[in-house]
């Protein structure tokens, strides 16, 4: 799982949002990659170091002051009283989709757009005097990376085209293809501030000269909260865990993969050749469809499986299964034991390869472990398909009172 301690004294990684799914993921897990993580947010937690927002400038002031930084109990009763100035941002706080029932639209712009200009700023400012004060001031805080924690969910009404019918003569259309380049058309406040900021991330880091500039890497994640799903027909269709096993096959992915790239944007952003000063990564599970041959398998993808004109079974589902077969004998088998089935639609597939493309070729170098094959071959030895780690963060809820389906007993 861990890289290699990338100095020999841990440098220092704030981790905003540090109560939330992700955020304790990485305060959990960034110790054994050798980095000290800072966790701030607004919701007390065993994560959380420190209790505030992030777009509180003069909470951000005092966590780039070492000295102030050091002298805070929270720090200097811990296991690193000594711990090296921050020098990595990963920003995972946000409103996310579920709060659209409970927050305006205004909040969402405060939180998820001003708030995180604030921290940009706040960053980019540590890296404006950097050099000059480089000899004058060993201590001053100079961020290196700053990883912005964006969605998939951002492209919106560019993830789903209309499905294909083999019965109404709906027109034949392919699940849609997804990378980087895929345009954002936002259908609600979520994923419009989502990919909002995603500007003003490479607005901020290329804005400043090229010696002082803040580097930034921006990770679009698909699903890898344990909820259920929020949309009742989805959730009616199959169970949670079948329905979540499907989903790493073209629109998930483990909370330890996500952790793992988090990791390699920092050593991107890092690394002495070849140093990424921006990017945009979709960081989703290996998709197996991304090998179809032919278009008309796209289309099966996004057509709901019915039997056909000679009676065979056609669609998404019969797709799904031949796919899956290949890649471990005999899940069939096991699936059906379960009680378990193949989705009849898959209306995108998410497409990850750039991130796992090597540095020189401009990826991360990112090497996703619980992939969806990964997955089958363990359910069909009777293991634990997820990681270790989706356990120990479990389910955290969205809100602090009942509120929809995500906090729902």
């Amino acid at each position: 799982m861990a890289s290699s301690t990338p100095s020999l004294r841990p440098q220092t990684v704030l981790v905003t949002g540090s109560s939330g799914h992700l955020g304790r993921a990485l305060m959990l897990s960034l110790p054994s990659y050798g980095y000290t993580p800072i966790g701030i947010d607004i919701k007390p937690s065993s994560t959380a170091t420190f209790i505030g927002s992030f777009g509180d400038a003069s909470l951000l002031q005092n966590l780039f002051s070492p000295s102030w930084l050091r002298a805070q109990p929270e720090i200097s009763s811990s296991k690193h009283p000594n711990l090296e100035p921050i020098s990595h941002i990963i920003h995972c706080a946000t409103l996310h989709k579920p709060h659209i029932e409970s927050h305006t639209k205004a909040q969402f712009v405060q939180t998820n757009i001003a708030d995180t200009l604030t921290l940009l700023e706040a960053a980019a400012d540590t890296t404006t005097t950097a050099t000059s004060d480089a000899d004058t001031n060993p201590e001053r805080t100079t961020i290196k990376s700053f990883t912005y924690i964006s969605t998939t969910s951002s492209f919106g009404r560019s993830l789903s085209p209309l499905p294909s019918s083999t019965s109404t003569g709906v027109p034949e259309k392919p699940a849609a293809h997804i990378t980087e380049h895929t345009p954002c058309l936002p259908k609600n406040i979520y994923g419009l501030t989502k990919s909002s900021t995603e500007d003003l991330c490479y607005l901020i880091s290329s804005s400043a000269s090229t010696q002082s500039s803040l580097p930034v890497i921006i990770l679009k994640t698909s699903r890898f909260f344990p909820e259920a799903d929020d949309d009742a027909d989805r959730r009616n269709m199959l169970g949670d865990e079948n329905l979540k096993l499907c989903e790493l096959a073209y629109r998930g992915v483990d909370i330890a993969d996500v952790v793992s790239a988090c990791v390699a944007s920092i050593q991107a952003q890092t690394r002495e050749t070849k140093r990424i000063n921006f990017g945009k990564y979709i960081i989703s599970g290996p998709s197996p469809f991304l090998d179809l041959p032919q278009e008309e398998d796209w289309v099966s993808l996004n057509t709901s499986s019915s039997p056909g004109p000679d009676g065979a079974e056609v669609g998404a589902e019969k797709v799904f299964a031949e796919v899956a077969e290949r890649l471990c004998p005999g899940i069939g088998a096991m699936m059906e034991q379960k009680g378990w089935k193949w989705l009849g639609r898959v209306d995108r597939v998410y497409d990850s390869r750039l991130a796992m493309e090597k540095t020189e070729n401009g990826g991360l170098g990112w090497k996703p472990e619980w992939t969806f094959q990964r997955a089958l071959e363990r359910i069909v030895r009777g293991e634990e398909w997820r990681s270790g780690l989706t356990g120990e963060v479990g389910k955290l809820g969205y809100h602090d009172r009942v509120w929809g389906v995500y906090t729902a007993e």
